[in-house]
């Protein structure tokens, strides 16, 4: 052999003193090298710590490479201040090239120790022809004993850890329920129970009467528990079954549902869970909490399969205080709780890891909440903000509509594919809403789908808070309810593809702003929101502007089958802008709806909002002044929005203003827009309605480029092209990895 090729042999098999290497076979008392591994994050992060203590920071920084392999997490893996890198030289977790390297917080069951059931009381249970299918684990003779607990969650409550759940080669199985596909109707409601929505604190569960004959199987379960959208379709919650009457047909529930226990509408539904007579469907589950005899009716051949159940409540991935970091390519997943937490710092990066499978949120950027108050409400909210937990993050907002939640800055996630988690895909905030200061945060190139696995309302693919942020080339979709819940300032959403959301709900929408007007200067443009709800007449919009949300510029984006109620919606905003748009093909409903909420289904809520201690006063006067900088200057025309008119009674705020639908295409729309309420103001100007294809590239197959011979712009001179090619993912070297694993 050649010494200069011996050379390079040596030379790559030898790592500088600045890489680390990781593996599941090493050993803590290695030096760390690539022949010599760690076993262990903590002990190359303690490396790190020492190195730059003692030998200052290296010019290149500093790279951590994981080897393949599941690296089980009892703890979370925690980065502080003394981890931080530098700005153009990052501390890196990553994994060896080509390789693929897992952070799970949860244990793998052995397939083999599947048997089957041989209780003739349990097999009893089961529908007779399944019996025989259907199989059980000891998880107590496993050592598995922390299974968690169902505990009530839903709309007003804290986001909980999830109790124990059960994946099959990286997906979850589901918790044996009736019916499989769809709902239950709820019947007629004999007491809704008490409703803490409007300050009702006495804590009783709603009877109604069951419409299904399969309750009356139920009666040796201890442990029942139905979710679904008791009152409204945008409140989904999770109540524990007190009693089922077979006599009466009545269902006690042990709590109240926030706004109390409806019926009538084709979304009051529900889904009965943890039952173990309903396990009849291959990859179904049901968990004896007393025995630790775990059933399953297998999905497949267990025999070559991955069986894990999530353990860890706490972020498997926990970045605090620290700047200039990339955590990359990693597999984050089976967890109870949050998947990747990071609070303040900046110059952060979470780039091509997969996070998934978690119990709550997949990554949380800034601080949740933990309620103090002792029952579901809103405006009674009593809390404190929290680190690494979710907990009460709605609630919190809603009453301190500018909490810094210590976001960082320049912190972002990028090329990411995020799914299958229980409360929402990515929750991002930074900046100060208060002081209109940018954080310049972002999402981008990410896949976020099936992220509604437990809380639905207001958990959606992304949520966004604060100021100036940036969500951008993502792929959203598989949700009963919203794609995007944003709530702040000048924040811009670009280039989004998303489908396929409020698929379940009502009143709900692709994209969501509501109920502070004093957020404004949000930018939606150039994106792709298609295929969201179903055609059941439900309402469900596409973008959303809600309770008099103002000042926001809706344009150049492809809106097709994208509401069935209205396209762009808002109840009684001011300075709206709709422009050069493409609506295409609705269900049902106009391209634009606008309520003038307070002479509509708002009547009786002036004082509610608008009083001397309505929440639109608090929010404009008591968290920021909306007649003193930086709101005057940025935002003149919310300066008199709590004035009153001359009529003495009401204000300038009840008045929608300004609002300006201009040089959109309607393609196919039976309804071009629709005013509603005293006052509804829109202008229309200089909007092309057509019942043809006005030239597109490919309409059958959904590519909506406008030809450059296109009528629209003989009719609309002036119609800006739409940058539909770049809408949606792209290929950076992440995602290029990532899809490559």
């Amino acid at each position: 052999m050649k010494p200069c090729v011996l050379l390079f042999l040596l030379l790559a098999q030898t790592a500088p003193a600045r890489d680390y290497f990781i593996s599941c076979n090493g050993s803590d008392q290695n030096p760390g090298t690539r022949r010599k591994p760690f076993a262990t994050l903590e002990r190359a992060r303690d490396a790190i710590r020492k190195y730059k203590q003692e030998k200052g920071y290296p010019p290149d920084g500093f790279a951590v490479y994981l080897s393949a392999g599941d690296y089980q997490r009892q703890t979370t893996f925690e980065l502080d201040e003394r981890d931080s890198g530098k700005k153009n030289a990052p501390i890196t977790y990553t994994t060896q090239p080509g390789t693929k390297a897992r952070l799970i917080g949860g244990v793998r069951i052995d397939a083999k120790r599947f048997v089957p059931v041989a209780s003739p009381d349990i097999r009893a249970r089961f529908d007779a022809g399944v019996r025989d299918k259907i199989l059980q684990i000891d998880l107590a003779g496993l050592g598995v004993t922390q299974y968690g607990e169902h505990r009530q969650f839903g709309h007003g409550l804290p986001v909980i850890p999830a109790p124990l759940e059960l994946y099959i080669d990286h997906q979850i199985m589901t918790l044996a329920r009736y019916p499989n596909q769809g709902g239950i109707a709820i019947g007629e409601v004999i007491d809704p129970g008490s409703v803490p929505r409007i300050g009702d604190y006495s804590d009783r569960g709603g009877v109604f009467l069951y419409t299904d004959d399969r309750h009356a199987r139920w009666l040796k379960n201890e442990d029942i528990w139905l979710q679904g959208a008791f009152k409204y379709g945008f409140a989904d919650d999770k109540i524990k079954v007190r009693s089922i009457d077979t006599l009466t047909r009545r269902i006690t529930l042990t709590k109240p549902h926030i706004y109390g226990i409806g019926s009538g509408e084709n979304f009051n539904q529900y889904v009965a869970m943890n039952l173990l007579e309903e396990l009849d469907s291959p990859g179904e589950w049901y968990l004896d909490r007393a025995t630790g005899l775990l059933y399953l009716y297998p999905p497949g051949d267990l025999s070559q399969a991955l069986i894990e159940v999530s353990m860890l409540e706490e972020p498997l991935l926990s970045l605090m205080n620290v700047s200039n970091v990339i955590i990359s390519g990693l597999t984050v997943e089976i967890t109870r709780g949050v998947g990747i937490y990071m609070e303040a710092g900046e110059n952060n990066l979470i780039a091509g890891c997969t996070v998934r499978n978690t119990g709550t949120t997949g990554i949380l950027i800034g601080q949740g909440a933990r309620q103090t108050f002792p029952h579901a409400t809103a405006d009674d909210y009593e809390g404190i903000p929290v680190s690494r937990e979710v907990g009460s993050f709605q609630g919190h907002y809603y009453h301190n509509t500018v909490w810094d939640r210590k976001c960082g800055k320049n912190n972002g996630v990028l090329s990411c594919d995020v799914y299958n988690n229980g409360s929402g895909g990515i929750v991002i905030g930074g900046g100060s809403k208060k002081e209109l200061i940018p954080g310049g945060n972002f999402v981008r190139n990410c896949r976020i789908h099936d992220f509604q696995l437990r809380n639905k309302a207001q958990w959606a693919g992304i949520n966004v808070d604060g100021c100036g942020n940036l969500i951008s080339h993502n792929e959203i979709y598989n949700a009963d309810l919203q794609g995007v819940f944003v709530r702040g300032n000048d924040h811009v959403f670009e280039y989004n593809h998303i489908h396929h959301v409020a698929m379940n709900s009502n009143d709900a929408s692709a994209w969501y702003l509501g109920r502070d007007p004093s957020d404004r200067g949000n930018i939606i443009r150039y994106n792709f929101i298609h295929h969201i709800g179903r055609p059941d007449r439900r309402w469900i919009m596409g973008v959303y502007f809600d309770d008099a949300s103002c000042e926001a510029l809706v344009e150049g984006n492809v809106f097709f089958q994208a509401a069935t109620y209205g396209t762009v919606y808002s109840n009684g905003g001011q300075d709206l802008v709709v422009r050069n748009n493409l609506f295409i093909d609705n269900n049902y409903g106009p391209a634009l709806l606008m309520k003038s909420m307070w002479w509509d289904f708002a009547l009786d809520q002036w004082d509610y909002f608008f009083g001397e201690r309505g929440i639109y006063r608090i929010r404009l006067t008591h968290y920021l002044d909306i007649k003193k900088p930086p709101y005057s200057t940025r935002y003149p025309n919310l300066v008199n929005w709590l004035d009153l008119k001359e009529d003495g009674e009401t204000y300038e705020g009840m008045y929608p203003a300004r609002n300006l639908m201009e040089n959109n295409v309607l393609v196919n729309y039976e309804e071009s827009f629709r005013l509603v309420g005293l006052h509804a103001q829109f202008e229309f100007k200089n909007n092309f309605l057509t019942k043809k294809d006005p030239g597109f590239v490919d309409a059958k197959n959904m590519n909506f480029q406008l030809k450059d011979g296109s009528i629209v712009y003989q009719r609309i001179p002036g119609f800006i092209k739409i940058p539909f090619e770049r809408i949606g993912l792209y290929p950076d070297a992440y995602r290029k990895s990532l899809e490559s694993r």
